[in-house]
């Protein structure tokens, strides 16, 4: 009897590994292959949109080094911005914790790197990318605007405002090639599969509130 269940728990339990594999192999695909078309790295084919949103990271890692996806992230969205790509820029990221601020941080980062102050705006309740790019419309009014970060980040980005009939497009910055990398796009991998939960259960943003007009 007891043999029978153990047969039976490892059964299920391989039937189950590979409905997860299926599964973050069907939404990797149908995430990569939907937006292809509006990714780019190259800063004179970008097309010219009003806004950017950059998405927040971490400017420092917990070992005290330098978070090489934020400060990537900062070159890409100083670059659009001298090239006349975007005219203002949206900064939305997490600051739940005291201390911890990544909209400031990236605010900062843009107008010691000479984009004026009065061009960057904090959305201080971009806990995730969905909320990011929903917050982006309901609370800025933006429904045609440029996405700034990592290729991985960007696709999953741009397929959230694009399901949600947005004009969007995403520019690239620089990717990081290091362990710690490697364990963010295994993380990536799980989210894609999260995009089609909140899509199919009408995830909206943890926080809304009232609108922001940008000039």
């Amino acid at each position: 009897m007891i043999q029978r269940l153990l047969r039976m728990a490892i059964g299920w339990s391989i039937y189950f590994l590979i409905f997860i594999i299926v599964l973050l192999f069907l939404s990797d695909i149908v995430i990569v292959k939907s937006t292809e078309s509006y990714l780019f790295s190259d800063v004179d084919s970008v097309p010219v949109n009003k806004t950017g949103l950059l998405l927040g990271t971490v400017k420092t890692l917990k070992s005290g080094r330098q978070n090489l996806y934020f400060f990537n992230r900062i070159d890409a969205t100083v670059e659009l911005f001298n090239a006349g790509k975007i005219e203002c820029i949206v900064v939305s990221g997490d600051n739940h914790i005291e201390g911890y601020n990544e909209p400031q941080d990236m605010k900062d980062e843009l107008v010691k790197r000479g984009v004026p102050e009065e061009r960057v705006y904090c959305d201080y309740a971009g806990f995730r990318t969905l909320d990011s790019v929903i917050r982006m419309w309901k609370i800025f009014g933006q429904t045609k605007f440029t996405i700034i970060s990592q290729p991985f980040h960007i696709r999953r980005a741009v397929y959230i405002a694009r399901q949600n009939n947005l004009d969007v497009v995403g520019y690239a910055a620089a990717d990081v090639k290091s362990y710690g990398g490697f364990l963010t796009k295994v993380r990536e991998k799980f989210a894609r599969v999260k995009v089609f939960i909140d899509l199919i259960f009408n995830k909206s943003p943890r926080f809304l509130g009232e609108p922001v007009v940008l000039p």
